[in-house]
């Protein structure tokens, strides 16, 4: 627990903002939240929580709370676009927990920042939503509302998405998200509807994770609401026009992309009423290893950590440069290798699509091995992480070494 309290201001209250409200509450210090939108709602359907995560919420006590909207996955499965035929496949229940002592899961997003809110307000977190922020003061530090409301705190954290203005504040210039060329397709099916049809109950019995790897695309497919309803992401190469980031996707659009694929897939996207199409921005190859939201918790986790050694105020500009020292070279890697996952998994047909096949099928996982979940060393690397000790080995070594010198954009009380 920290020996002095702070005022914490975090502007935005998607999942990287409310997890760092916790932690950071949990640490011993005054949080406040400023959300713009007028009520708490995340858009989208299915994320997934490895157990990176998960074991941060067992230190939080939330796993018994999200257990009653989430669901454990069983195994990951690496599939044929053409016939779905299993060519690799990982398993999940009993192993993550055996290994990593936690389980992994998949829920829907809405269901994970309402658990993630609650058990903010509980810990005395206050969230103000309808509060836009419109300008920051980083040398007092305060946040200027559009109601002329001005918020003085000792660090303000920006958690405002893909267009920030937290952000462009900070760098002092515009920071438009780039595209990263690849759209998505969100699909949800109801199970009851999926059972019936023969083609596709095979595919819900279990709580199995389904990857299809195709030319140019793939698609992940998993239970949510308790097995109650089925997601599906498909993910492509960009035809959206430049204005446009969410639509209502053309089922019949879908279905003709999907042609050559499994049948069964394509039968799922028939059981669907809609689907929404999305723009990928900022975001490319994290959604591919299902550590998106993981890494947003991840931080959050962190920052709580590194706040829980303050003693003083004028210790914060040291405890951020310690943040960006533990955090930037794992999600920069986490990005790397996910990007080249993607890569993998969109093989086009041919020799390198045939060799990916045959190491799959025929070789036992080692490094490089290129069902990614299942090969020994990054597994390790990406589900054994533990905030907490990452942050007690780097907080040994700067109270051995001193502080980092400051990077050339960073500022002294705002991240």
């Amino acid at each position: 627990m920290a020996k002095s309290c702070c005022t914490i201001a975090i502007v935005g209250c998607g999942l990287g903002g409310i997890s760092a409200a916790i932690s950071i509450q949990r640490a011993g210090h005054r949080v406040t939240v400023f959300e713009q939108a007028p009520v708490l709602a995340e858009i989208g359907a299915g994320i997934q929580i490895p157990c990176n995560s998960a074991r941060i919420f067992q230190k939080w006590n939330i796993l018994s709370a999200l257990e009653r909207s989430a669901t454990r996955g069983s195994n990951i499965n690496l599939r044929s676009y053409k016939d779905g035929t299993i060519l690799s496949s990982q398993n999940l229940i009993p192993y993550t927990e055996d290994t990593y002592g936690a389980p992994y899961f998949v829920v829907h997003r809405a269901d994970f920042l309402d658990l993630l809110v609650t058990k903010a307000l509980n810990l005395g977190v206050t969230v103000r939503v309808g509060a836009t922020v419109t300008s920051f003061d980083f040398e007092t530090p305060a946040v200027e509302l559009s109601n002329g409301e001005r918020f003085h705190a000792d660090a303000i954290f920006g958690a405002d998405g893909l267009r920030s203005r937290c952000r462009e504040a900070l760098l002092g210039h515009p920071d438009p998200p780039y595209d990263t060329g690849e759209m998505a397709y969100r699909v949800t099916a109801k199970v009851d509807k999926i059972k019936q049809n023969k083609e596709t109950a095979s595919l819900t019995a279990g709580s199995d994770i389904q990857c299809w790897m195709g030319p140019n695309a793939h698609a992940v497919g998993y239970p949510l609401k308790k097995g109650n309803m089925f997601n599906i992401f498909f993910s492509s190469p960009n035809d959206l026009s430049s204005e446009v980031n969410v639509v209502k996707a053309d089922m019949e659009e879908l279905r003709t992309k999907l042609k050559s694929w499994d049948p069964r897939l394509i039968q799922l996207v028939n059981l669907a009423d809609s689907a929404l199409k999305w723009r990928l921005q900022n975001s490319h190859g994290t959604e591919t290893c299902g550590q998106g939201a993981a890494m947003a918790v991840e931080d959050g986790a962190v920052l709580g950590h590194l706040f829980s050694k303050l003693e003083h105020k004028h210790e914060i500009p040291d405890l951020l440069r310690l943040y960006e020292s533990i955090r930037k070279p794992r999600t920069t890697r986490i990005v790397e290798c996910s990007t080249a996952m993607q890569e993998i998994f969109n093989l086009p047909d041919g020799t390198r699509q045939r060799e990916r096949d045959r190491q799959l099928t025929e070789e036992q996982p080692c490094e490089g091995y290129p069902n990614r979940w299942a090969d020994p060393v990054f597994q390790r690397w990406l589900l054994g992480y533990d905030t907490e000790i990452e942050v007690e080995k780097a907080w040994e070594k700067f109270k051995a070494c001193g502080p980092e010198p400051k990077t050339e954009l960073e500022g002294d009380s705002a991240s």
